[in-house]
């Protein structure tokens, strides 16, 4: 199994780097990925974790862009988590990230949900490495018993169009393939089936994009076999992973739930040796 998309505390997953690669090992994955949103935080532990229990580690990041208004991830693989304009670069986005917990935690208090906002962001006061996020927020009012599921705090809440709801701010997508390259890594799309906008795929190639996403836990038989032609017709390479965040988030029981054929990261390995 080859899982290049998972998540720690770092960011918003519910598992520690070395819990993340015991599930792992448990489950039978050969080659991972952390991508933790906008920190590579848990990038040490997890390669130790990984070197331990003989996995193969990929340094990865998965960092929010924006375009037109709609948020677009792009996961960073074989990363130099030690880049210094990167470091620069993600310490920007997670104080926006900081920014917009905030401004949804005061529209759930006009709402009448009343959530403390510094409780909801103490681990990324207490060490600002880690990226807040939305999912930090969800936990948050399944614990004040508002809801009961993390799912459903983004369906009642949370989710694009619900009442507390803010739109991420961000640099547009070329800006962070450009972050990525220069940290020595290769760029993919992820979960291009969630993004729907095909329409922008030739651009986002022509402005440095490297891969797709085509093998994710949300992109059933079709939508995955569309994003592998997809890719090929437009000279990218193919990325995959379960997108495990340790909870229900994405649904996905176990890392390795989704796995990137063994010949499709050969290739992104070749190709990020060329870079």
């Amino acid at each position: 199994m080859i899982d290049l998309h998972t998540h720690t505390t770092a960011s918003d997953g519910n598992c520690t780097p070395e819990e993340l690669v015991s599930r792992a090992r448990a489950a039978g994955v050969e080659v991972l990925s952390v991508t933790d949103h906008d920190t590579v935080a848990a990038a040490d532990s997890a390669a130790a974790a990984c070197a331990s229990s003989g996995i193969e580690f990929v340094p990865g990041i998965e960092i929010t862009s924006v375009a037109d208004g709609v948020d677009v991830h792009v996961l960073g693989y074989f990363i130099q988590v030690d880049s210094p304009s990167l470091q620069t670069f993600l310490r920007a986005q997670r104080l926006r990230r900081i920014e917009r917990v905030r401004a949804m935690v005061e529209l759930l208090r006009q709402q009448g949900v009343e959530l403390d906002p510094d409780t909801v962001l103490k681990r990324a006061v207490d060490d600002p490495r880690k990226a807040a996020g939305r999912p930090w927020i969800a936990r948050a009012l399944v614990e004040a018993g508002y809801v009961d599921t993390v799912p459903e705090a983004f369906d009642r809440w949370l989710a694009r169009g619900r009442p507390a709801f803010m739109p991420s701010v961000g640099f547009p997508p070329r800006d962070v393939f450009k972050q990525i390259h220069d940290a020595g890594g290769l760029a993919s799309l992820a979960h291009p089936g969630l993004v729907q906008r095909d329409e922008w795929l030739a651009g986002f190639a022509a402005d440095g994009l490297d891969s797709l996403e085509a093998y994710h836990s949300e992109h059933d038989r079709d939508a995955t076999a569309h994003y592998v032609a997809v890719a090929a017709r437009l000279g990218l390479a193919i990325s995959g992973g379960s997108d495990y965040h340790g909870d229900a988030i994405r649904g996905v029981r176990a890392p390795g739930h989704v796995s990137l054929p063994r010949d499709a990261f050969e290739v992104l390995r070749h190709k990020a040796k060329g870079a």
